[in-house]
């Protein structure tokens, strides 16, 4: 069963677990018992999503708002760190007598000009 939002005019919001086919009710209100309509404040929780993919969609909806700074991020982040280095892999480059340069790892199914 769904978990619904309502909202009390006097208490404010609350949840309850009712069947689907009473979605569209009011429910009563636990504290004061007065009938309150249901509503929609938050956005739909994604439980049959894998874990992952909920903590990212998570994240996103919260940096959406209050995206980090520079001095956050950097000190999330250290320089040589391994998830936003910057620095690339020399390629492997090779000389012929005559000083042409070759790259044996870059295409070497290409002809080279």
């Amino acid at each position: 069963m769904p978990v619904y939002e309502y909202l009390c005019n006097d208490c404010g919001p609350f949840t309850d677990l009712r069947p689907m086919a009473e979605c569209d009710d009011p429910q009563t209100c636990p504290h004061c018992e007065i009938s309150s309509p249901r509503v929609i404040l938050t956005a739909p929780n994604f439980s049959c999503m894998p874990a992952e993919k909920r903590q990212a969609h998570a994240l996103n909806e919260k940096s959406r708002h209050a995206p980090k700074t520079s001095a956050e991020y950097k000190a999330a982040h250290a320089p040589g760190c391994s998830c936003c280095s910057s620095k690339k892999p020399s390629r492997l480059t090779t000389r012929t007598k005559s000083g042409a340069k070759g790259f044996p790892t870059a295409r070497p199914w290409m002809i080279s000009h």
